[in-house]
């Protein structure tokens, strides 16, 4: 007998990825160092990759390819010095919205954990996010 029985509802990575909750990332991870699927939760996406063009006209010239390859660079010096599933990371990202172009510290997670296959799979996260 199970001791919480049958579960009410699963939700898997391939979900998460469809849905947009997660953004795989994995081939510019390939290229920071990363070996294994990289993906980044849409918070950390909208708070430090996205980047439209008003952005640039509103506040300083930015694109997201060169805001995804600070966290994922800054993602890989922290996974060379710390081991464990979990690593913290910092990185200053200038933040969207209003007029402010001076880049401010932002804190964020990394975990290694199962996939849906039980391979190996990283998420970038906000903190707190689960």
């Amino acid at each position: 007998m199970e001791l919480f029985g049958e579960p009410i509802s699963t939700y898997c990575r391939r979900q998460a990825l469809d849905d947009g909750v997660l953004v795989d990332v994995s081939e510019m991870a390939k290229e920071a160092g990363f070996k294994f699927p990289v993906a980044i939760t849409r918070a950390s996406w909208a708070d430090c990759v996205e980047w439209t063009d008003e952005d640039s006209r509103r506040q300083t010239y930015q694109d997201e390819a060169g805001r995804l390859w600070d966290v994922l660079y800054m993602a890989s010096l922290a996974a060379r010095r710390n081991s464990g599933s979990e690593v913290r990371f910092q990185l200053y990202r200038v933040p969207r919205g209003g007029r402010g172009v001076r880049p401010r510290l932002v804190t964020l997670q990394m975990h290694c954990g199962p996939g849906d296959e039980g391979e190996p799979v990283i998420t970038i996260s906000m903190l707190g996010e689960d």
